[in-house]
């Protein structure tokens, strides 16, 4: 039965959706042209609201759990696990006041409304997996952005999502290269659960009733770790010891 629900609400929150981005791309695009780099901010923020909210269509709940007060007047390193692309709306949200961009494949930079305009135009990077050379120049890059302005950079080390839940092993060539680039970061772990259900059957139907938990840790400074490798392997240590599979 529940199953069988999730047909008629799946449709319905497609069409929210996609009207979603399609409503929000001119608005990015004459934030950005006209008013510049802060208003073009504000329309990506609410974008990610309403996105959260198509979700809500299919009674998805969101509990972003973050104890700790963490200054804006600093880079952040955001690293969280990876299980569904309704992952990124919710950290966006509610690291708002962060800045939040991303490291994405090259791929998701065209043909997406709002999303790809976002990636091209909002700070975030495109690298092209295929080719390290490229991706590690452009990842300098960035880091270069985020050092200077302040921004949060969001990275998922896993590289792919995971389909059940269950956590993959961290990458850690691009982790170790922020860390060596943004020397001056904080980097802030985040334990996402239950984000996976949202797709259990697929992309049609869409899960329903999915409670996704985000559990934000105790944030950490990159300058009070000569090894970083004992730094990356106590991130996956403490991400992965808190997602339930």
């Amino acid at each position: 039965m529940r199953k069988i629900l999730s047909y008629p609400l799946t449709i319905i929150y497609y069409l929210l959706f996609g009207l979603t981005l399609v409503i929000f791309h001119p608005i990015q695009w004459f934030c950005f042209n006209v008013f510049g780099y802060q208003a073009h901010k504000k329309s990506v923020d609410f974008l990610q609201f309403f996105l959260m909210r198509c979700h809500n269509v299919l009674g998805t709940r969101f509990n972003f759990n973050n104890p700790h007060t963490i200054d804006v007047n600093q880079p952040l390193i955001i690293i969280a696990n990876h299980q569904s692309t309704f992952d990124i709306p919710p950290i966006m949200w509610y690291m708002r006041k962060h800045h939040c961009k991303f490291i994405s494949k090259k791929e998701l930079g065209k043909g997406i409304p709002s999303v790809s305009y976002n990636l091209r135009h909002g700070g975030s990077v495109l690298i092209d997996r295929k080719d390290p050379r490229q991706a590690i120049t452009a990842i300098k890059d960035f880091s270069a952005y985020i050092e200077s302005n302040n921004r949060a950079a969001v990275i998922f080390p896993e590289g792919t999502r995971s389909k059940n839940g269950a956590p993959r092993k961290f990458q850690t060539r691009g982790l170790l290269t922020l860390f060596k680039e943004i020397p001056s970061a904080i980097v802030v772990p985040i334990s996402i659960n239950d984000s996976w259900k949202t797709e259990q059957y697929g992309k049609f139907p869409m899960g329903i009733g999915t409670h996704i938990k985000f559990t934000v840790h105790k944030p950490l400074k990159i300058a009070n770790f000569a090894d970083k490798d004992k730094l990356v392997d106590s991130i996956e240590s403490t991400i992965k010891n808190h997602i339930n599979h």
